[in-house]
């Protein structure tokens, strides 16, 4: 039962009279749904159940139970507050729709007590309703922030906790980010994100997380001091709290900016997310190949993730089942195969097969595209690079694949083989394939991109510094007529092209030919 205490206020006699009549008309009302008990919930020592039998017919948001609870939340009596607090917090609990002012007022009300038990139940209450979307827009919009701000400084565990709790998920939604990054909550965020508490740990990085999807707002993180507390809690021995710090981290690594501060204030941070990728949680290991993956935008990055022992739980993830971690291994791996020092000691860990196998990955087309970006990126410097590429079985499986991928895929796959094609020792290898026959039909292409790359092959086939009299050149001669028109066809709508680059591959491509020391013999009539 409630107990009622007298009510200390300014007011007459008569209004004191007044409001404690409508009080006891409030619990009267209120006790008609309400059972008081004595159980632990989320935190409280005490909560109020709703009975099994007006769980479904009584509507708490509205009507005379929400006046009920609006009367004792506005109350100077700190019993009924707390009552309230509790009573909004097991209803929300049970269900959330969206609310109105009228329900929000009272709640926001009690967020502002002095009392630790109405802190915690009506934060809990406000971080249930947070769920809804509509809710979590109008609960900034009444000036909920300022209020959790507060909480968020209690010394009180708990309702430090659900105060960063309805935060986090206040912070899902974009309208709400840039208010909580100007209403001064992200310092506290990153004060609590330290907390020994797990689960206010938790909520904290769980927030800056959540605050990291805009340039302003990761600009801010960063003036806050979160970088630091994010890159410590890599070492955490809490899953959830690994996930949200490598995914922010991942986020504002995003900046240049912010890539250029991190090498300069965190060393441990690459080797960090290198052991992530060996963590037990599959998503944890996935966002730390994604962090790793942007912080190679970066040549210094892209050294050092092969300094520190990357390569042998990339190449692990690479072969994995599990398509979020083909996808984060492949584009990581991509990123710092760009830098010529990381060539060979990619191929020689093994990655060449596995990347080729990826090749024919129909499932995902951004795969199929990191894996044959990063043959071409491994084949760019080095002719020893080129001549394993080819031997390992690359051209015939580009080959077989380059007429049935997607254009974007086409559009690698051709630059890889212009890439290739630059070797001298390996154009007869490349023509005796029957690569040529691809080359010409996708030099109609409906991608420009995709013309152009074919074309330049097929020019860097038709080109050698040094002619010897073995060299054949047939594999042209077959492709003349055909198919689609064949070389013919292609050079003619090349010469005749606005574009100048394509005249010129043209032109240049015939003018090899012709020096072809007479092994090719194609009627040269356009």
């Amino acid at each position: 039962m409630f107990t009622l205490r007298s009510v200390h206020s300014r007011k007459s006699q008569s209004n004191e009279l007044l409001l404690l009549e409508n009080e006891r008309v409030a619990v009267a009302d209120l006790l008609q749904y309400l059972e008081s008990k004595s159980a632990g919930h989320r935190g409280y020592r005490r909560s109020l159940t709703l009975h099994t039998i007006d769980r479904t017919t009584t509507n708490f948001f509205s009507g005379s139970p929400l006046s009920a609870l609006t009367t004792l939340s506005f109350s100077d009596n700190v019993d009924l507050q707390r009552s309230a607090a509790l009573a909004f917090a097991e209803i929300t609990e049970k269900e959330v729709r969206p609310v109105g002012r009228d329900t929000l007022d009272p709640i926001l009300f009690l967020l502002s007590s002095h009392d630790t038990e109405v802190q915690r139940a009506a934060s809990a209450a406000l971080g249930n309703l947070a769920v809804n979307t509509d809710n979590k827009l109008l609960i900034v919009k009444l000036g909920g922030l300022e209020p959790l701000i507060r909480q968020m400084l209690s010394p009180n565990v708990e309702v430090q906790c659900n105060a960063v709790g309805c935060v986090t998920n206040l912070a899902t939604h974009d309208d709400n980010k840039t208010k909580i990054a100007q209403s001064g909550a992200l310092v506290p965020l990153t004060r609590l994100a330290r907390s020994k508490d797990m689960r206010v740990q938790r909520n904290a990085t769980g927030a800056l997380l959540n605050m990291t999807h805009s340039d302003e707002n990761r600009q801010q993180l960063v003036n806050a001091g979160a970088i630091p507390v994010l890159v410590s809690l890599l070492n955490s021995q809490d899953t959830d709290v690994q996930y949200y710090c490598t995914t922010a981290l991942s986020n504002i690594v995003v900046d240049a900016t912010n890539r250029k501060k991190l090498a300069q204030t965190e060393p441990k941070l690459v080797s960090s997310l290198v052991q992530l990728m060996d963590s037990p949680s599959l998503k944890v290991q996935c966002q730390a190949a994604l962090a790793l993956r942007n912080l190679a935008s970066d040549e210094k990055y892209q050294l050092e993730i092969v300094k520190a022992d990357g390569l042998s739980s990339l190449l692990r993830l690479l072969q994995s089942a599990y398509l979020p971690l083909i996808l984060s291994a492949a584009a990581c791996v991509r990123n710092f195969s760009i830098h010529p020092q990381n060539e060979s000691p990619i191929i020689e860990s093994g990655f060449l097969q596995p990347l080729i196998n990826l090749l024919s990955f129909k499932d995902n087309e951004e795969v199929q595209c990191h894996a044959i970006s990063t043959l071409r990126n491994l084949a760019a410097s080095s002719e020893k690079n080129k001549l394993a590429i080819v031997k390992a079985g690359a051209i015939q499986s580009i080959k077989e694949l380059v007429l049935e991928v997607p254009m974007n895929v086409q559009s690698e796959m051709t630059a890889c083989i212009a890439v290739l094609a630059l070797s001298d020792e390996l154009k007869c290898q490349l023509l005796e394939v029957g690569i040529c026959e691809v080359l010409v039909l996708l030099t109609n292409s409906p991608s420009s991109e995709v013309q152009g790359n074919s074309a330049a092959a097929l020019g860097n086939l038709s080109s050698k510094d040094v002619r010897a009299t073995s060299d054949d050149y047939s594999a042209f001669n077959n492709v003349w007529g055909q198919p689609d028109g064949g070389m013919h066809q292609y050079l003619h709508r090349f010469l005749t092209s606005p574009d100048a680059t394509f005249q010129h591959i043209a032109v240049w491509t015939i003018d090899k030919l012709l020096k072809s020391n007479g092994t090719c013999s194609m009627p040269f009539i356009l």
